[in-house]
């Protein structure tokens, strides 16, 4: 299962590295592809997990989520 989440704040490929780790610290998220040109998060998934949790994981380092679909 896969999401894509939009967000906000990411400038340059350390902003993608530290979402990246952030998002992966999760046990529910198998990867994270993150782009700051697309400002998209697409995070593949092993398990169920919140939109709330994964929105939480990206505002706790800074950034702000405005979609995840």
């Amino acid at each position: 299962m896969q999401k894509t989440m939009t967000i906000e704040g990411m400038m340059c490929g350390h902003c993608e590295a530290t979402v990246k780790k952030g998002l992966e610290a999760l046990d529910q998220v198998e990867q994270a592809q993150v782009s700051h040109e697309k400002g998209t998060a697409v995070v593949t998934l092993n398990a169920e997990i919140s939109d709330e949790a994964l929105k939480k994981a990206v505002e706790d380092l800074d950034y702000k989520v405005t979609g995840i679909q």
